[in-house]
């Protein structure tokens, strides 16, 4: 009767033990309620989307693609905007309304990504998951995937377009002057862009191939509030009037293409030549690819909006299957808080002479290649 007790001990043992190897994830972490890949949820289930204001192309088109493929996988879509007109307070309430209306994940293009942490806690404290679409959200340890292309080489990217376009357009060699621009400092990849473009272009400043007239070289200086054409054609404005009177502008490190247009517009109204000058982008957008073809703004960076609303939308059917989403990055993407784990895609930089290869799947712009659009 011992032995039979025994062995009765030693089956709980290791049905207790057989349990708890089932409770852990792939990773080797424990599984709870706020595990990210265990639990799963109905395939029907609500999906929120919180999408910053529509001041850019891509914006806007992530939002019919996310309504529309969401939908498609069988899932109820909650896709909304933080007006442009209105503080990061709308999206906040936004965040919390998705949360309440039993969203199991919500995807957020943070307007900024510092002021959600309230938001995020509550919706760890319901179980929701979090993927920061685009924009890094940080100082929060609720945020469970961040999906994005990779930024810092969209940053690369654009310093060494600037370079090659500056040695192509410009008409003479170096020295060149340059001024440089970067987003809102409120956008955590305007910082990300910022520091792959200046990993290229800040050793030609120390030598002397590239002198940026004015000294602004700190990103403070630099930032353009809102990410908003105004505010950048405003300070080429100032820029142009109180350091090149006299002295020739060569080329401007812009980050987007809706500010690239702004300064090529401020550089066409002081009555330069902008078929010499050079200015980079990202994003498409529609205007600046008709001017490139045009000769006017040199390149753009090509980031296929609906790739990436696709992996996205793969990580919440990973996440309502109960697995782990796939990721390629566990080590960039410090929030501050954590590092978050991230999936990557590839920027491509696109000019007048790539442009046709680039967009050969974006039947739009390409039709904008051909003269067409």
């Amino acid at each position: 009767m011992k032995r039979i007790a025994l062995a009765a001990t030693a089956l709980a043992a290791a049905a207790a033990l057989t349990l708890a190897g089932c409770s852990s994830n792939d990773r080797g972490g424990s599984t709870d309620s706020t595990d990210a890949a265990s639990a799963g949820f109905p395939a029907d289930s609500t999906i929120g989307v919180a999408l910053p204001d529509k001041t850019s192309e891509n914006w806007v088109l992530a939002g019919d693609l996310f309504t529309k493929g969401l939908e498609d996988a069988g899932f109820k879509a909650d896709v909304q905007y933080a007006p442009a007109s209105n503080t990061v307070a709308e999206q906040q309430n936004q965040i919390s309304a998705m949360v309440t209306n039993g969203a199991k994940v919500i995807v957020i293009g943070a307007k900024d990504g510092k002021q959600l942490g309230t938001q995020l806690q509550q919706a760890a404290d319901a179980g929701v998951k979090i993927i920061a679409y685009d924009r890094l959200i940080e100082n929060t340890p609720n945020v469970d995937y961040y999906v994005a292309f990779d930024n810092y080489k969209v940053g690369e990217l654009q310093g060494q377009a600037l370079l090659d376009g500056l040695a192509a357009r410009s008409g003479h060699g170096a020295p060149w002057n340059i001024e440089l621009f970067s987003g809102s400092p409120d956008d955590a990849n305007s910082a990300v862009f910022f520091n792959g473009a200046m990993s290229v272009l800040q050793p030609k400043i120390d030598d002397g191939t590239l002198v940026v007239g004015s000294g602004q070289t700190d990103i403070n200086q630099t930032a353009t509030q809102g990410w908003k054409a105004e505010n950048a054609q405003s300070r080429m404005d100032s820029l142009l009037t109180s350091t090149y009177g006299s002295k020739t502008l060569d080329g401007v490190l812009s980050p987007n293409d809706t500010l690239a247009r702004a300064i090529l517009t401020s550089v066409q109204q002081a009555g330069k030549d902008v078929k010499t000058f050079t200015v980079t982008g990202q994003d498409s957008e529609a205007e600046s690819v008709k001017s490139i073809m045009a000769g006017d703004q040199y390149s753009t960076i090509n980031k296929d909006t609906t790739l990436l609303v696709d992996q996205t939308i793969k990580m919440i059917q990973d996440l309502q299957k109960g697995t782990d989403p796939e990721v390629n990055d566990t080590e960039q993407y410090d929030n501050g808080v954590k590092v978050v784990p991230a999936y990557l895609l590839p920027p491509v930089i696109v000019t007048k002479e790539n442009a046709a290869e680039a967009y050969a799947n974006s039947p739009s712009l390409l039709a904008i290649v051909n003269g067409q659009g």
